[in-house]
């Protein structure tokens, strides 16, 4: 594995066809980092990229705008167990994710691991799973943003949506670095605005405000720390737990991706399971404090809860702000909301352009998406996503725009399919390791829990799965589109593995024929450089990532 000076240039020229065929095939069919990775992509993400990355994917619009709705629809009580149970399975996922990339760090990341330790079938359909899904996720958080600007200006959606295609495409075809400081710079945004607001909503509840009295727990007492959803009595507050929970995986969702450009990254064997380890604690901190704080200061019947307007006002800190006087806190949250978005979108564009070169590198779709650039940037996989952006162009129709968010919806079910394919990858490694003799301690990272955790995170992950729409199978709430949007994707999945296990005639992998043994020589023939140590204010504000 080659670890390049960032400050010299990839070999790699645009139109090198002839090495393509050459390399493709090369070093193990793909399953460990190839020479095309390390010869055409540059590794230009730092440990402090992918920290923050982690941390800019999952914090966003479900913390800033979507904990009005899960207080509402659990209570107080029931949206903090709801985010603590999905934190903890999380927890699972993105310990699972470092243990298995630390071993294999390659571009697609879980994706490329299912294939290796799976079933290529099985690596194809996650693939193909992703790549559609964030053809779908950049167009819808374009469009997203056009509705947040609209809280400021009467402008044509038209000229926002131009603005940001180009944006995201200039973002998506630069030097990987660009992107990973740009993220960096949004994900600071992100925390201090966090944590901004929960100290302004603990002021706000304890009566720190001029002419505001001292909440504490009321809400908890009057009307109570959970909400009957659907059904009444215990079984109804139980519902309404379950409800939030399916909120909150969306919540949380984009915590995984910071593996995917794992052959852009520096050192990834031990920066990815330290980004793993670091990002989880500092999110859910940051939710389960949030959703304390928002159920203190927000009354779970306040109607108020109820504006659907896309923009900062359906916010419960700007509800409680601007009850309070505070005028400058919308405009201050809806700015950070729209760089949450265009983050999204920055992200999904990475996402999808690298499972699509992962997929390209093991024959699974055209070799054309190999090409890039002398910057180290599979350029053809970012102009393949591009024109999909334009499907933004559909929020100017209202009625395109519901069947685009119906298809949107769609992609929801893929963040659990996601997490799933990690926990499972993982489950396969370690009944591997077991069976070869192999100690789970000549991992380049591993922590004695892991074997437990993951199959019971991925029991919930599919109950969370099959019962994400079990609101259209009561009484009186039956919803086609619900319906198809909740559960579609499970179906999509199955078919695509399918067809190509039928096309390909693939067999699941034996766990004895798993190469373990020859991945773990290639972490000791390729060993990492320790990271120097920060010194000066470098140490200091370092604190954030370190």
């Amino acid at each position: 594995m080659n670890n390049k000076d960032l400050n010299v240039g990839v070999e790699a020229t645009i139109g090198h066809g002839r090495d393509l065929e050459a390399s493709w095939s090369h070093d193990h069919g793909g399953d460990f980092v190839t020479q095309l990775e390390n010869n055409n992509l540059a590794r230009g993400l730092q440990q402090r990229h992918i920290q923050m990355i982690a941390i800019a994917g999952a914090i966003g619009t479900g913390l800033f705008l979507g904990l009005g709705g899960s207080i509402q629809t659990g209570g107080p009580l029931g949206a903090l167990l709801g985010y603590a149970t999905v934190g903890l399975i999380v927890c699972a996922v993105q310990f699972a994710l470092g243990e298995v990339a630390a071993l294999l760090p390659v571009t697609g990341s879980f994706v490329r691991h299912a294939e290796f330790l799976v079933d290529p079938a099985f690596g194809f359909a996650i693939g193909l799973n992703i790549v559609y899904g964030n053809l779908l996720s950049v167009p819808a958080e374009i469009s997203a943003i056009c509705v947040l600007f609209q809280y400021w200006t009467d402008l044509s959606p038209a000229l926002f949506i131009c603005i940001f295609i180009v944006l995201t495409f200039v973002v998506g075809i630069s030097f990987v670095g660009i992107y990973g400081e740009i993220e960096f710079f949004f994900a600071c945004l992100k925390i201090l605005l966090v944590i901004f607001l929960i100290i302004l909503g603990l002021v706000i509840d304890l009566g720190g405000i001029p002419g505001q009295e001292r909440i504490g727990f009321r809400y908890w007492k009057t009307p109570g720390p959970f909400v009957e959803h659907i059904a009444t009595g215990p079984w109804g507050q139980f519902l309404g737990y379950w409800a939030v929970m399916t909120n909150a995986v969306f919540s949380f969702a984009g915590v995984e991706s910071l593996a995917m450009a794992a052959a852009e990254t520096q050192n990834p064997r031990r920066n990815i399971p330290k980004a793993c380890k670091k990002v989880f604690a500092r999110v859910l901190i940051f939710y389960i404090l949030a959703v304390l704080i928002v159920g203190m200061i927000v009354s779970s019947d306040d109607p108020r809860l109820n504006d659907y307007t896309g923009d900062a006002t359906m916010s419960p800190f700007v509800i409680v702000a601007s009850a309070a006087g505070i005028k400058a806190i919308p405009s201050v949250v809806n700015a950070v909301v729209i760089t949450s978005a265009w983050s999204s979108s920055n992200q999904a564009l990475l996402s999808g352009t690298r499972v699509l070169y992962g997929l390209a590198i093991k024959g699974q779709a055209p070799k054309i998406f190999l090409e890039t650039t002398s910057w180290g940037v599979p350029y053809v996989c970012v102009l393949f996503n591009t024109c999909f952006m334009f499907l933004a162009f559909m929020a100017l129709s209202s009625s395109a725009m519901t069947v685009f968010w119906w298809l949107v919806d769609l992609t929801a079910a893929g963040v659990l399919v996601s997490w799933s394919c990690i926990l499972v990858n993982h489950i396969r490694l370690c009944l591997a390791m077991k069976k070869q003799g192999i100690p789970r301690t000549e991992l380049p990272f591993h922590n004695r829990w892991t074997p437990y955790s993951s199959p019971v995170a991925l029991f919930m992950c599919i109950a969370i799965l099959l019962t994400g729409g079990f609101s259209t199978f009561t009484k009186g709430n039956w919803d086609p589109a619900s319906f198809v949007s909740a559960y579609l994707d499970i179906p999509l999945v199955i078919a695509a593995f399918l067809l190509w296990k039928f096309i390909k005639g693939t067999k699941f992998v034996p766990l004895a024929d798993i190469p373990i043994r020859e991945a773990l020589k290639e972490v000791t023939r390729h060993p990492e450089p320790a990271d120097p140590k920060a010194v000066g204010w470098k140490r200091v504000i370092g604190i954030l990532w370190d």
